[in-house]
């Protein structure tokens, strides 16, 4: 009975690993598919409908078609071929694809673990939660879609950063949901205290900073100004007046957003630098080594930012700036579990 017992939380363990491995791999299908335009090359939801791509060139014909009816076609891709229409359609399919298969991979565990009856009631409520995510984020991801269905040749950058905010929050509470069960644990993640606060700040301000970035992304506003450490000829762009409280909120202007996302990482350097000397100051040996861990994610997240910007959007450097953005986000989460008692 015992022996079963372990095997089930064992499996239970290596399901959360898988899901949350599966996530970290859609927020990378995801981001490409933004990265190379292809997120409105699929019209309609087709909820149950799309599960194979088209088979006949009849279906390929149908498929463009619709496509040809949005202003993404007829502004930006009108001289699109067949053949190039194929490529984009592709990475959305497999986006799409995906995110079945992970939504689908965890409501069979999660249905075998709730009559299994042998895991935490409070294990089990979470992950509850992190399926009515799942299928809230389905819901999300067409919203965002037909952002770009009627008036706009791209998405709304609002619902962007609220698609990925949802993915980083389902990939968050997966992971410390793992690490509960590798310490076998139930640490609550909004304890308040004064020890924890300083590790749930720099929390925050990293999901603001990704929110941020997804308003870079969704406005292209990276091809405003391509140069660092200035913003064209000035440190702060000419093209930029903030005379009222209205003008420093329009998230609407790509080169307001694009010099938030920039000031944002500087507080960031500048957080984790003070957070740096308190943790050696006050000798907390034990979070060292996963500080330096945060520490690496950072300086890597914030070069592939600068050369992302400078080559020009490089769509290898671009990627590679949004998947350090998860580990970056893991690795504080990291920390903060080890503090938090």
């Amino acid at each position: 009975m015992y022996s079963n017992e372990k095997k089930i939380n064992k499996l239970f363990f290596y399901w959360l690993a898988i899901s949350l491995l599966l996530v970290f791999l859609i927020i990378i299908i995801g981001g490409l598919t933004r990265l190379t335009n292809s997120g409105l090359s699929i019209t309609e939801w087709e909820l149950f409908k799309g599960i194979l791509p088209p088979l006949t060139q009849n279906s390929w014909n149908e498929y463009f078609d619709l496509y040809k009816e949005i202003p993404q076609y007829k502004l930006l891709n009108f001289d699109m071929s067949l053949e190039e229409f194929k490529i984009i359609f592709y990475w959305e399919y497999i986006h799409r694809i995906f995110a079945r298969a992970l939504g689908l991979f965890f409501l069979i565990f999660l249905i075998y673990f709730h009559f299994s009856k042998k895991i935490k009631k409070t294990y089990l409520f979470t992950c509850y939660f992190i399926f009515t995510l799942i299928v809230l984020q389905g819901f999300i991801g067409w919203y965002m879609v037909q952002s770009g269905l009627v008036n706009d040749i791209t998405v709304s950058h609002f619902r962007l950063s609220f698609h990925l905010s949802t993915a980083i929050v389902i990939i968050s509470i997966i992971f410390w949901l793992l690490r509960n069960i590798i310490s076998n644990n139930d640490k609550k993640f909004f304890k308040l205290s004064s020890n924890n606060f300083i590790f749930q700040m720099l929390l925050l301000i990293i999901f603001l900073q990704i929110i941020l970035g997804a308003f870079v992304s969704g406005l292209d506003a990276g091809q405003i100004y391509q140069t660092w450490p200035q913003m064209g000829n000035s440190f702060i762009p000419d093209d930029i007046i903030l005379d009222n409280l209205k003008s420093t909120l329009d998230f609407n202007s790509h080169s307001l957003v694009q010099f938030y996302h920039r000031i944002l990482a500087y507080v960031i350097i500048l957080y984790v630098l003070c957070l740096t000397i308190y943790i050696y100051k006050k000798k907390i040996t034990y979070l060292y080594v996963p500080l330096n861990i945060l520490i690496l994610f950072l300086s890597f997240q914030v070069i592939l930012g600068i050369f992302t910007l400078i080559s020009g959007l490089n769509i290898y450097l671009a990627s590679m700036h949004q998947i350090i953005s998860v580990l970056l986000v893991l690795s504080a989460l990291n920390l903060y579990y080890l503090r938090t008692k």
